[in-house]
């Protein structure tokens, strides 16, 4: 029987590579994967719909599902998960020590609909009590000028929220201290190339990080995977085979860089790290997908969304990946 052809894009990462090199086949289905800067898999997929599947930013997608006729199904498979208390940047004069302290500041975005951005407003909310409101939001090009929102949507009336000059970028203006702060996932280059201008908000953000976690069990989601609806439609059985294909490459990379004979990663004491992290999570799986495994996160991504008025309502957890994927098959 010939199997289904499907496209995929997403990013060339350790836990979808034993997928990539053809060691993991999803059942049924003749895979072409096309390993693609996540960025431009899901502005692809948002604008053109070009691929069968893809990865896609967590925001995007959530804002997609609030919508009468959403085009993408997702399935609980999270490609790129991080904490971003180590995402916020100051300038070395501006007088910022605390969270607190953004109150009124010049905080720069390379988005305001960035999912890394809606945790950090959330982060900021529920753990400092600084509320969007409080903040001056100037949005554009982090290296480049002339960025743009990917997701259009509606944002509050009491937000201010402007675009920077067309012909400068976020990391020159907080090098120079025309911005006070910046809110990113990519780090400065200016800060990468050691400006003494630029500093973390967070002198240590990974032990607040730890911290956070062990209170809120969020790990927050950036990117997951999804189907075009219509593809979906005509083939539903394909997420359930994409799913479980996406849980063993996983299974298979944190087997590997767990080896004490054959480091995977160019890190000496990465075993150190893993071992630390299992600790800290409390579980060998450190990298959960599937709804319950990860529901704190999802109702906390959720409620963020809404509290920073992207989506109208709340959205059922359940709404927002396909109905086989919920649960899994045991024997």
């Amino acid at each position: 029987m010939a199997r289904l052809s499907l496209t995929l894009a997403a990013g060339n990462v350790d836990r979808v590579r034993p997928i990539i090199d053809g060691r993991v086949q999803p059942e049924g289905i003749d895979l072409n994967y096309i390993p693609l800067d996540a960025e431009e898999a899901f502005w692809r997929m948002t604008q053109f719909q070009d691929f069968d599947a893809s990865e896609m930013s967590g925001t995007a997608y959530i804002i997609e599902r609030s919508r009468p006729a959403p085009r993408f199904i997702g399935i609980p498979v999270f490609t790129s998960r991080a904490f971003r208390h180590d995402a916020i940047y100051v300038h070395a004069d501006s007088g910022i020590m605390r969270p607190e302290d953004l109150r009124g500041r010049r905080v720069g975005l390379p988005e305001y609909n960035l999912t890394a951005c809606v945790w950090m407003r959330g982060m900021l909310r529920h753990e400092y009590g600084v509320l969007p409101t409080e903040i001056q939001w100037r949005v554009g090009g982090q290296e480049q000028p002339g960025r743009k929102e990917r997701a259009e949507v509606k944002l509050p009336a009491d937000l201010d929220v402007q675009p920077i000059p067309p012909d400068q970028t976020l990391n020159a203006m907080l090098e120079r201290g025309e911005i006070d702060a910046l809110m990113a996932p990519r780090i400065p280059r200016p800060f990468a190339e050691g400006s003494p201008r630029i500093r973390r908000l967070f002198a240590d953000p990974w032990s607040v990080e730890e911290d956070y976690y062990r209170r809120t069990h969020i790990f927050p989601i950036m990117h997951l995977i999804v189907l075009r609806q219509e593809f979906y439609a005509a083939h539903p059985w394909t997420a359930q085979s994409l799913y479980k294909a996406f849980v063993q490459a996983k299974a298979i990379c944190q087997r590997e860089m767990y080896d004490a004979t054959s480091l995977r990663v160019a890190l000496p004491w990465i075993l150190r790290e893993i071992e630390r992290d299992r600790a800290v999570m409390g579980t060998h799986d450190v990298w959960p997908y599937g709804l319950e495994a990860s529901r704190p996160t999802l109702e906390a991504m959720v409620q963020y969304h809404v509290e920073q008025g992207l989506i109208p309502e709340a959205l059922p957890l359940e709404s927002l990946f396909t109905p086989a994927t919920l649960d899994e098959f045991r024997i």
